[in-house]
């Protein structure tokens, strides 16, 4: 089959078996191919004609793999050109190493032919893979009436090229992505971002298993609440009483870190965050990724404009913080007439969810953090009225209602 476009591969390794192998997969794929057994002749002519991704292997005479992606990411020219280590060796350091010299990918040799062009493409289209594996609020909802969006609470990640995983919330939908991870018998490292520690955003951590296996790293990430820290506030309700495990127990590396409004870059993912409007102290994500971007923003309390307590300059700062953002996740708990009768709750409902996201002109809105209380049904009758009610805005906001276990690819 060919695909939809070519790609031009330059391929560096000194094994004359591998190589023309790697060359003839490409080549019958449809795309165009160069080679070398040389790293020292190949850094010279990919610098010369920069291709769309250069495949290279690390144990070389002249100059190693390494050295070669070293010299290649300090030439502007190929900045856009993909770079893959393809070894043999299956070390985590050497991982590591090649990402951190620049390296987009890594491929263990050999590398089974049915995978080998498709990785190399996923890699140089670098998708960004967003997955809901828990939408409900509060509290999970077993049972028929949740068979079809799922009674998981808060849990969604953004998955990255190189094996970059990000983790929003640890509801009850982080047991079913901690057994996706385990099945997967593979190293992991992740970042976690906690939204505000009530009890449907953290307390299945305790659960996630991947937390308890040695060689995995961690790193949890959330706003401190007065004089707690985040590391504080997770150890608490692991403290033997209310969990009888304790953090002492992760045997993975977990590290934690406090957020504030604040920029910063986490493994090429830039990361924004904002207060939002809910009961103690409650932070909205921005993630942006190569142009791309998911906003997080649960939970989160909009008032109508004719109640007292509508805040312009917070619904101001809101909206330019969300604006033009591929997919806004927003709390969409109530119904606008449910809304009216828990004012205060710090939740929001359909009509100002609708109004943010057309003002902003964002891309997609995915409605988020249902009631317990409402039934597939009743979220269908929700997708609906946020339907209508962006058509009466003139919007042309795209609007969905994720159920557990989609994805979205950015």
């Amino acid at each position: 089959m060919r695909p939809m476009r070519p790609y031009t591969f330059y391929v560096v390794d000194d094994d004359d078996f591998v190589r023309n192998l790697h060359v003839k997969l490409l080549t019958d794929s449809g795309h165009r191919v160069m080679s070398s057994r040389s790293s020292v002749a190949a850094l010279a002519e990919i610098q010369e004609n920069p291709p769309d991704c250069v495949i290279t292997d690390i144990m070389m005479p002249q100059m190693d793999g390494f050295e070669l992606v070293q010299r290649l990411r300090k030439n502007p020219a190929l900045e856009q050109t993909r770079i893959v280590v393809a070894s043999s060796k299956a070390f985590d350091f050497d991982r590591r190493r090649a990402r951190d010299l620049g390296a987009n990918g890594y491929l263990q040799k050999p590398v089974p032919a049915a995978d080998f062009v498709r990785s190399l493409v996923a890699i140089i289209e670098d998708k960004l893979e967003l997955a809901y594996f828990g939408v409900r609020g509060t509290l999970p909802v077993p049972g028929e009436r949740s068979t079809r969006y799922g009674g998981n609470t808060s849990c969604v990640t953004l998955r990255l090229q190189n094996d970059r995983l990000f983790i929003l919330d640890a509801g009850s939908g982080i047991k079913r992505l901690s057994g996706q991870l385990m099945a997967a018998k593979k190293r992991v490292t992740g970042k976690i971002f906690i939204t505000h520690p009530h009890w449907d955003h953290i307390n299945a951590l305790p659960y996630f298993a991947p937390l308890y296996v040695q060689g995995n790293e961690f790193g949890i990430y959330g706003a401190s609440h007065g004089d707690q820290t985040m590391q504080d506030l997770i150890a608490a309700q692991m403290d033997g009483v209310y969990f009888p495990i304790t953090i002492r127990e992760f045997a993975a590396r977990v590290y934690f870190r406090d957020l504030r409004e604040e920029t910063l870059m986490l493994d090429g993912l830039l990361v924004e965050t904002m207060l939002l409007n809910h009961p103690g102290t409650c932070l909205g994500y921005r993630f942006t990724y190569e142009g791309r971007s998911v906003c997080y923003i649960t939970d989160n309390e909009l008032y109508f404009e004719d109640m007292p307590q509508y805040d312009q300059h917070f619904v101001n700062r809101l909206t330019d913080f969300v604006r033009s953002t591929d997919v806004l996740i927003i709390d969409t708990n109530y119904m606008d007439d449910v809304y009216r009768q828990r004012v205060g709750w710090g939740h929001s409902s359909i009509t100002p969810v609708c109004q943010l996201a057309a003002e902003a002109e964002v891309k997609q809105l995915h409605l988020f953090h249902h009631d317990p209380d409402q039934t597939d049904d009743d979220i269908d009758r929700k997708l609906d009225l946020a339907r209508d009610k962006l058509m009466e805005l003139g919007s042309f906001v795209e609007v969905r209602a994720p159920a557990e276990g989609s994805t979205v690819i950015l």
